[in-house]
């Protein structure tokens, strides 16, 4: 039962930082396109990741077997995934965005119950089921504009690569310490975008990136959203089982709405707080379960 609820604040936590990644995103990829903005990160992610590596002393010995699935993690998940987000952010409309990512944690059941051969539980399926209405409660399906065809199919492909990353995060062997396969993974993303992102480094104005809320913007994302994110993410899933643990990713879109109602002023209604709360009841029935 501790590890159910340190994993569920570990993922709790996770899904709040990358909440408020949209407002930043939105506001950095005006200057940086997403290509860029995301080797940007990675290349902020990777300097914060080896400082916390050696200064708490990690081995970074990984087994041959090993070296495929963490490639894996790193290309789906790290670079195809989160490419694919910022692009869909870019060209949707933030409820398109919400509504499209939310459907992750339904496609980790899937692929955790191919992958993993995890049971769907009947638990499960109300939890996701539960969440699901929440989210939908809370962005509002009438506000979507359908015009951003574009934006919507790079987002599911987001949602997809991300839930199937999530579950190989499992495969991942236990003694391996989560900053080390972090590390590697985004390591991994980095080299796999430096030949596309490099000719295009010219084209960004040089200027624009002095600005506070530039810069602040690109570290906020590649240390709190990426480096300090993933590894809460990562770890999180190894104390809990795949299917149950992508529950918590529903707390992004909840964390999204809040900041911008406290930021930009949006405003929230009772279907608000009503989906919160059935989110909530959601992951309470995973808890129940696991206890």
């Amino acid at each position: 039962m501790k590890n159910t609820i340190l994993g569920s604040l570990y993922l709790i936590l996770a899904s709040s930082i990358w909440g408020g990644m949209y407002v930043v995103v939105k506001v950095v990829v005006s200057v940086i396109p997403p290509l860029e903005l995301v080797w940007m990160r990675y290349l902020v992610a990777i300097v914060a990741l080896l400082v916390i590596g050696f200064v708490t002393r990690q081995k970074w010995r990984i087994n041959k077997r090993d070296f495929l699935l963490i490639i894996a993690i790193g290309v789906i998940g790290n670079a195809i995934s989160i490419v694919t987000q910022e692009t869909g952010t870019m060209l949707s409309s933030a409820q398109m965005g919400a509504i499209i990512t939310s459907s992750t944690p339904a496609f980790m059941v899937i692929f955790a119950r191919l992958i993993l051969k995890e049971l769907l539980t009947l638990n499960k399926g109300i939890s996701v089921s539960l969440a699901t209405i929440g989210v939908i409660l809370i962005v509002g399906v009438g506000h979507v504009n359908l015009s951003s065809q574009l934006g919507g199919i790079s987002l599911l492909i987001a949602a997809l690569t991300w839930a199937l990353m999530s579950v190989l995060v499992k495969r991942v062997p236990s003694d391996y310490s989560q900053i080390v396969v972090t590390t590697y993974s985004i390591l991994v993303a980095l080299i796999v975008l430096t030949p596309f992102v490099l000719p295009q480094l010219y084209e960004i104005n040089i200027s624009q990136l002095t600005h506070p809320t530039i810069w602040g913007g690109i570290l906020y994302l590649g240390i709190i959203s990426t480096a300090c994110g993933f590894l809460l993410w990562n770890r999180g899933l190894q104390m809990l089982n795949a299917s149950s643990g992508g529950l918590f990713f529903f707390f992004q879109p909840v964390v999204g709405a809040l900041l911008g109602w406290l930021i930009l002023g949006e405003n929230i209604g009772v279907t608000f707080w009503i989906g919160s709360t059935l989110i909530l009841t959601g992951v309470l029935f995973v808890i129940k379960e696991k206890k």
